[in-house]
């Protein structure tokens, strides 16, 4: 079963209006859209999402509370063009949970998982032809080195690079769990005691697979360019990568220009159109994380439209 992360702090922090256009980017299991739905009896959800498996369980779901949602089977990426074709242009909120559902973490043969034996997959979207099995089986020691270190921040990136290449030479690597014990034989005893030795490798291949970090920058910008006044953008990030795209991008718009900080009077079109909802990240709260362990490193940020 799929546990939607800071779910009530994040949609509290859309600040809803009952007849008000939302999107949730990432649609998943619908956990954050059904309790949009529940909020918004005038307004209307679209929510995006690639995942078949997902669209279609969401669609069902959804369809129990209310008809005034539209699924949009895609990228997140796309988003603007998407709204776009429907006549949208403007929006009151957008949701970003980037986390990969329990579902999909549970389902071995969907290849996420370091637990389970699977093939190689990773795939977000079930129909790209390009899979976590053609990273590990084509990419140089180099590249495979420098996702492991960029994505996973794994300190050792190198080493693991390097067997997984001498392995290649006598077979393809074809399972999550020959990855795995390859990972493992990498590093030192010490680096397994704390946490499984993979997590870091399994979150850069995944990175890789999907483009994540490449889409993450310009789908937000997107975002804030359609948002109403008023309007708010939240972010659920996962790792520390992501988290920092967002924070960057956040400061970024809500910054005053270099050139008139200081002035006792700021003139209207030099401040920001941008305020942030949060100036700290909003962490799951100590009962979140009891009964829901894949929480432990989300972090919420939000933005609000001013003018």
């Amino acid at each position: 079963m799929h546990i939607s992360v800071l779910l009530n702090e994040a949609v509290d922090g859309l600040n809803l209006k009952e007849d008000g256009i939302y999107v949730d980017a990432t649609l998943g299991y619908a956990g954050h859209s059904s309790e949009i739905l529940k909020r918004i009896r005038r307004g209307y959800l679209f929510a995006i999402d690639q995942d078949k498996d997902a669209i279609k369980f969401s669609q069902e779901k959804l369809s129990k509370i209310g008809d005034n949602f539209t699924i949009i089977d895609s990228n997140f990426c796309n988003l603007k063009e998407e709204l776009t074709k429907k006549n949208v242009d403007y929006v009151d909120g957008f949701l970003f949970d980037l986390g990969v559902s329990s579902v999909q973490l549970d389902e071995a043969e969907r290849g996420f998982s370091y637990h389970n034996d699977a093939r190689l997959d990773m795939r977000m979207n079930q129909e790209s032809d390009f899979s976590a099995y053609d990273v590990v089986n084509d990419y140089s020691e180099e590249k495979l080195a420098e996702i492991f270190f960029k994505f996973g921040e794994e300190k050792y990136s190198r080493s693991i690079a390097r067997n997984i290449v001498k392995y290649r030479e006598n077979k393809k690597i074809e399972t999550t769990l020959e990855l795995v014990d390859i990972i493992s034989n990498s590093v030192p005893m010490k680096a397994k005691r704390d946490k499984h030795p993979a997590r870091r490798v399994f979150q850069a291949i995944r990175i890789e697979v999907n483009h994540e970090l490449d889409i993450l920058e310009d789908s937000l910008k997107d975002a804030l360019s359609m948002l109403k006044v008023g309007g708010r953008v939240a972010v659920i990030t996962f790792h520390s990568l992501e988290d920092r795209i967002v924070k960057n991008l956040f400061r970024e718009y809500t910054s005053i220009d270099e050139k008139v900080k200081g002035l006792p009077n700021i003139p209207l079109e030099y401040l920001p159109d941008f305020e942030l909802v949060n100036r700290q990240a909003i962490a799951p709260s100590d009962k979140e994380l009891s009964d829901n362990n894949r929480a432990r490193s989300a972090k919420l940020r939000i933005i609000k439209r001013i003018k």
